[in-house]
């Protein structure tokens, strides 16, 4: 015979301070655990998503893992885009997009000086660059610039500073936002976008940074066989995706800090609750083992405190779950990789959920045991 679910929602009300104790903490628990999986979920599924599984970039040897270090040759481009054959080609137009890449100082009204990633661009990076949604205004022609949807969150400015129309200065030359662009799940959102010659121009280079093939009939082998037979290019062929899980991996300690912090916090709120609870059962000693005298089996009574110890830590977890998804769900994290938002998916509301039953479950069982283990005869004699 189990003891009716109403005695343990009832004994929630007998001490309100340590249910509330119980419930904040889990809360605390439930919000570090989500937001470090959100951060490390969000920041992985980012970098894999910047990259696209037709796209080859062409790097200089020795800088396969930053773009900003990376120098080809106009020439080096001219020679492998008529060259390789099998480029992806739309009405006529390949798909190889010469990019310059290029860390640059911004003079934003109101605001002051900011340094920040600029792309230098051709209407090709369109064709190759198949995620990019044109949101505002229109593509950057002379004098303009194309802003990405986050781009005010990875420079550092006012999200009101960077609408279209308003004027900037890149390295002392006024520049138009002609429009916003968006790249859903990708980096490349926070970064700005002009004419690859004007960006040359202001950067004072000759050469780009690197050229984006997007592949039709050839075979990215293809590709990196012209490197390897054309050594006195210098050039490096990788395949997007393979850059970009290269960025990932090189953030590998930040999301394991990130894994440590909300651990030893989380460790904390826990060894808390368990000195709670095991305060809270300690008290009913006597109560206990009056329901056992009444015919109330051990088991019986366990599954009650592990029912009350669940309802506070599922309170608490509902409570940090949706704290988490207020506060942190859409929110903006820079890296010196780009930007990302935040994502609250089912997968992390999951991970929320199970850290909260586990949470109940566990924080029960050790007081709960050590309080029913005490024999019958000296727990009905000694006072609580």
């Amino acid at each position: 015979m189990f003891l009716p679910f109403h005695y343990a929602l009832r004994n929630l009300s007998r001490d309100p301070s340590r249910s509330v104790q119980t419930v904040a903490g889990s809360a605390l628990v439930v919000f570090l655990v989500m937001g470090a999986h959100a951060l490390n979920h969000s920041m992985s599924a980012s970098l894999k998503s910047s990259g696209s599984i037709d796209n080859v970039l062409f790097l200089s040897a020795g800088s396969e893992e930053s773009l900003q270090r990376s120098e080809i040759s106009e020439e080096a481009s001219g020679i492998a885009t008529s060259t390789i054959r099998g480029i992806y080609q739309q009405m006529g137009m390949i798909a190889a997009s010469p990019e310059a890449v290029n860390m640059s100082y911004l003079e934003v009204p109101e605001v002051g000086r900011v340094r920040g990633m600029l792309r230098g661009i051709t209407p090709s990076a369109f064709l190759t660059h198949t995620g990019i949604l044109l949101e505002k205004g229109t593509f950057p022609g002379p004098g303009e610039i194309l802003v990405g949807r986050l781009a005010w969150k990875a420079f550092g400015v006012p999200q009101e500073s960077f609408e279209v129309g308003n004027s900037v200065d890149v390295d002392g030359v006024p520049l138009t936002i002609s429009g916003q662009f968006a790249s859903p799940g990708s980096v490349k959102e926070s970064e700005i976008w002009m004419e690859l010659n004007e960006l040359r121009t202001l950067a004072q280079r000759d050469s780009i940074s690197t050229l984006v093939l997007r592949l039709g009939s050839a075979q990215p082998d293809d590709v990196d066989l012209f490197a390897k037979q054309r050594l006195d290019l210098e050039l490096v062929a990788m395949k997007e995706t393979d850059y970009y899980q290269k960025l990932n991996a090189f953030h590998a300690p930040v999301r394991s800090m990130v894994w440590i912090t909300a651990a030893m916090i989380a460790l904390s709120a826990v060894f808390g609750g368990l000195n709670t609870l095991y305060a809270a059962f300690a008290s009913r000693v006597r109560e206990l083992a009056t329901l056992q005298a009444l015919g109330f089996r051990p088991i019986a009574i366990l599954v009650s405190l592990i029912q009350e110890s669940l309802l506070t830590s599922l309170i608490g977890t509902l409570i940090g779950a949706l704290t988490a998804t207020l506060l942190l769900s859409g929110r903006a994290i820079v890296l010196s990789a780009g930007a990302f938002t935040l994502r609250m998916d089912p997968q992390t509301l999951q991970i929320g959920l199970v850290t909260g039953i586990s949470l109940g479950l566990l924080g029960a069982l050790p007081p709960a045991l050590r309080c029913l283990g005490i024999p019958l005869p000296r727990a009905l004699r000694d006072s609580a």
